[in-house]
């Protein structure tokens, strides 16, 4: 059980570095500070799914990484 948990947390936090990297933080920050407001950034399209999946794949390494210390 703890050796699936183990190679679960490799893969997920693999996948999370990916998609970190994979996301364009840079450019809609830049944006958002050049045009002097505090708007919100919307998301659309492929931004908002690699949103999602970020927020999905950190909250998967958060409980699994809780299940691996208990079970240890």
């Amino acid at each position: 059980m703890i050796e699936i948990l183990k190679f679960i947390e490799i893969a997920v936090a693999v996948c999370l570095i990916l998609v970190v990297l994979i996301q364009n933080k840079g450019t809609a920050l830049n944006l958002n500070t050049m045009s002097g407001g505090m708007n919100e950034i919307t998301r659309r399209g492929p931004e908002k799914v690699l949103h999602n999946i970020t927020v999905v794949l950190g909250i998967i390494f958060i409980f699994n990484s809780a299940s691996l210390f208990i079970l240890r």
